[in-house]
């Protein structure tokens, strides 16, 4: 009699979706925090932009405080003393800027005409590349108006007494920054885990070590490209020349606008007073100091602080300036630095800061 055996069913084992790389989850998720983080900024550019602003200054200052607390002072004295120094030059430079305007206007009486004349032809003709065409009316032309320039400085403060409000913060922000700096640096570091805390100090300190690099020598750089130009402008006897000198050679350290910035003083004080051969001087003298500025003085003095490559610094520049405007301008290249730096030392962070770098 044949019996039948009956065979064990086999059943197959849950399909398993296979696991996404490390690699892949870490970028995805590096990218997603820059998003965020760039997010942040756009719509918290108000604070975020006076914050790094008192940062700045606080990291100008720090020095002086030093100084001052080496001779037995009370750090919150000396704090106080240095936003005061401070306070007082920008206060000088207003009130010397304010005279030199003022002076400048009475010395050039019978060119004031000229002047305006040139500076309405120029504002009809850049209103006529910008005519709307007519919505309600027939053969009537609507022109967009010319762009405020206050808005454009303010941008993202919502309005002037906005914009008074916030740099009123500035002061105290950089006061308690300075008053602080030690505290706040140590609870910044305790924040991280205990592995991480060498490398979130050793970063703290390449982040402020940059940073004061880059304002000292920012300001080297434009007092020597001031210094050149007042004595060539003074040469080709250009009126004001010791004023027109300087703030050319500052107006030139602004990114991308600085070439055109910095010949707005010596053109203006120079209409009218020189010829064509000196304007061409002032011209070559301008266009000179500024690609010798950026293409030797810079990278000599910051090149090593910074280590930024030109196309990052380029991008930074468009990304910045877009989101925050002028300010955006001034700020691109010291956040892009501290962001290479920051990446530098977190390991999923590496590639980032390798490709900013040069």
């Amino acid at each position: 009699m044949a019996t039948s055996e009956t065979m064990p069913e086999t059943t197959s084992p849950p399909a398993v979706a296979p696991p996404v790389p490390p690699q892949r989850r870490h970028w995805a998720m590096n990218v997603v925090g820059i998003v965020g983080i760039l997010t942040l900024c756009y719509f918290g550019e108000s604070v975020l932009v006076v914050m790094l602003v008192s940062m700045l200054l606080a990291f100008i200052l720090a020095p002086v405080v030093d100084l001052l607390s080496y001779l037995r002072l009370p750090r919150s004295l000396s704090a106080g003393i240095a936003l005061l120094m401070l306070l007082a030059a920008l206060c000088g430079i207003v009130y010397f800027s304010y005279n030199q305007a003022t002076t400048l206007v009475h010395d050039l009486p019978k060119y004031a005409t000229r002047v305006r004349e040139e500076v309405s032809s120029f504002r009809r003709s850049a209103e006529r590349l910008e005519v709307l065409p007519p919505e309600h009316e027939k053969g009537v032309l609507n022109v967009r108006p010319a762009t405020d320039w206050a808005d454009l400085l303010t941008r993202g403060f919502g309005s002037a007494s906005t914009a008074i409000l916030a740099i009123s913060f500035v002061p105290f922000l950089v006061f308690f920054m300075l008053t602080w700096q030690e505290h706040v640096r140590s609870a910044t570091v305790m924040l991280f885990p205990m592995e991480n805390r060498h490398a979130a100090y050793v970063t703290l300190g390449q982040i402020s070590a940059m940073v004061r690099s880059f304002m000292v020598g920012n300001l080297l750089i434009g007092l020597f490209l001031g210094a050149v130009s007042t004595a060539v402008f003074g040469i080709i006897h250009l009126p004001f020349f010791y004023f027109a000198g300087f703030a050319s050679g500052i107006l030139s350290l602004v990114p991308y606008m600085g070439v055109l910035l910095s010949l707005v003083p010596p053109i203006f004080v120079g209409l009218g007073h020189t010829g064509s051969k000196e304007m061409f001087i002032v011209v070559a003298t301008v266009l000179g100091l500024h690609l010798v500025g950026f293409n030797i003085l810079y990278p000599r003095i910051l090149g090593k602080r910074l280590q930024l490559n030109p196309l990052a610094v380029t991008m930074a520049l468009l990304v910045w300036g877009a989101m925050w405007g002028a300010m955006g301008l001034l700020l691109a290249i010291p956040i892009t630095a501290a962001l290479r730096i920051i990446f530098a030392h977190v390991g999923s962070l590496k590639p980032y800061g390798a490709w900013l770098g040069e």
